[in-house]
């Protein structure tokens, strides 16, 4: 995993494990960060959310070749 990303991982694993969503249900991690039922916090969808664009750039070729816009 790449450094930039990790600590959005760390998060949202940590956010996923307070929710009802592992608790009570008793469903993985992979399984509760896909849903969209409000099984899991608004917070929690928050960091998926930063976390998946965070992973969507690093392997996005063009935003990485045309640079860094608003410069």
């Amino acid at each position: 995993m790449a450094k930039s990303c990790k600590g959005l991982a760390m998060e949202l694993v940590k956010c996923l494990s307070e929710s009802d969503c592992v608790k009570v249900e008793n469903k993985s991690y992979r399984e509760c960060a896909g849903e969209k039922t409000p099984s899991i916090s608004t917070e929690c969808v928050g960091l998926r959310e930063t976390y998946f664009n965070c992973k969507r750039g690093q392997v996005d070729m063009r935003a990485r070749i045309r640079g860094n816009k608003g410069y």
